[in-house]
């Protein structure tokens, strides 16, 4: 990997460096405070439940986001993502530090495993590192960021960067990509946008351009580019149904290099808020790379990708959402695919407001499949406490 630093206690003298220098330069400066930092801890507690057996993991999750605005035109973040995990998945795969430290990063080596032995692994990366310049309809980015080009809740053909699963609740930021992006608006709800990706190889690349604007009270974007060995086309809109927002996004992929597959990807989604707080979403993906006959199992161990978001060719979404006081929410997402084995995903979550900047969450997730007769054989329980500050 591109900028790979050999030694782990180099490496997090370098995260650490990166966080304190704009301090020490702030500091130098009688001026008014010109950078801020925030972030949360939290407690992840997880049970895992497979046939007859159990799993207990526990994560202990810090995240730092760090902003130094330099003058008026130039902004640079810097935030550290920091997890320490321990619990029987990391004692059953003694490679669970190497493969966080490899699924951490993009294409620049900004992490380092602190620690990985006795069944511990503590392991820090730079999810965010870039400098930001802004000036009248200009806006440039250089370094890792997120790529946000995705529209609808769930699937995102269009989030051909940084594409992210719907069950990595933990990851509220989702991930970023090395890149260089220059933003020039054309007006009020327009713009154009400019991506490429960084990577070892030209094959791992990703080079493409956006088009957004607003017209019949609807914002629709069109992209195109070279995704990673495959030409990508690509549009997708935001707006409403009388008063029930109405989104989707379609991408194809045909294939460049020989031995690859052409690939669709459509997602709609309809979602309303009634007066009584209570909130509805629904969606449905069309994916033709996905399957009609695979196992639940492959719902854990498909390779994500814009051109593959979910293992089964259709899926149908149903989230609903309601507060039962003011501190107390609840919410149920269901994910149904009608292909051969049927596959259910449920996922009920509870939140619970304890007091300012202090929240705790209970997450279930529980997969039914119709060859076990439509019983469970994986349920996942999460148990979270976070505190911003």
């Amino acid at each position: 990997m591109n900028g790979e630093i050999s030694s782990p206690t180099m490496k997090i003298s370098h995260l650490i460096l990166a966080l304190l220098l704009p301090f020490l330069a702030a500091s130098q400066a009688d001026k008014p405070k010109n950078w801020s930092l925030n972030g949360y801890v939290k407690n992840l507690q997880t049970l895992l439940f497979i046939e007859d057996n159990y799993l207990q993991d526990n994560l202990i999750h810090n995240r730092l986001n760090f902003r130094w605005f330099m003058n008026e035109e130039l902004t640079f973040r810097a935030d550290l993502r920091s997890r320490f995990f321990w619990g029987d998945l990391v004692k059953v795969n003694p490679l669970y530090g190497s493969l966080t430290d490899q699924a951490s990063n993009d294409w620049l080596d900004l992490s380092a495993v602190l620690l990985d032995e006795n069944q511990l692994v503590f392991h820090s990366v730079l999810d965010r590192f870039y400098l930001e310049y802004v000036k009248n309809n200009w806006e440039i980015r250089l370094g890792r960021q997120r790529v946000n080009w995705g529209i609808s809740t769930v699937w995102n053909p269009n989030d051909i960067f940084n594409a992210f699963s719907f069950t990595d609740f933990d990851y509220e930021e989702r991930p970023g990509s090395d890149a260089v992006r220059i933003k020039y608006y054309t007006g009020v709800a327009s713009s154009i946008e400019v991506v490429a990706k960084g990577a070892d190889q030209f094959e791992e690349t990703v080079i493409a351009a956006k088009w957004a604007f607003n017209k019949w009270s609807y914002d629709f974007q069109f992209l195109a580019g070279y995704v990673m060995e495959d030409f990508a086309i690509g549009t997708g809109w935001a707006g409403n149904i009388g008063a029930a927002g109405f989104k989707g996004e379609a991408t194809y992929f045909t294939p460049i290099a020989e031995g690859r597959t052409e690939s669709f990807a459509l997602s709609l989604g309809v979602d309303y808020a009634f007066t009584n707080s209570y909130y509805l979403n629904l969606g449905y993906l069309y994916n033709n790379n996905g399957s009609t006959d695979a196992g639940v199992g492959n719902l854990f161990n498909f390779q994500l990708s814009a051109r593959n978001l979910y293992p089964y060719r259709h899926a149908l979404f149903l989230q609903q959402s309601y507060p039962l006081n003011p501190l107390l929410s609840a919410s149920l997402a269901i994910i149904y695919s009608p292909v051969q084995v049927n596959p259910l995903f449920l996922n009920p979550i509870l939140t619970f407001s304890i007091k300012e900047n202090w929240d705790i969450d209970a997450v279930g997730q529980i997969v039914f499949n119709e060859d076990e007769g439509y019983k469970s054989p994986v349920q996942a329980v999460f148990l979270r406490l976070k505190y911003s500050f």
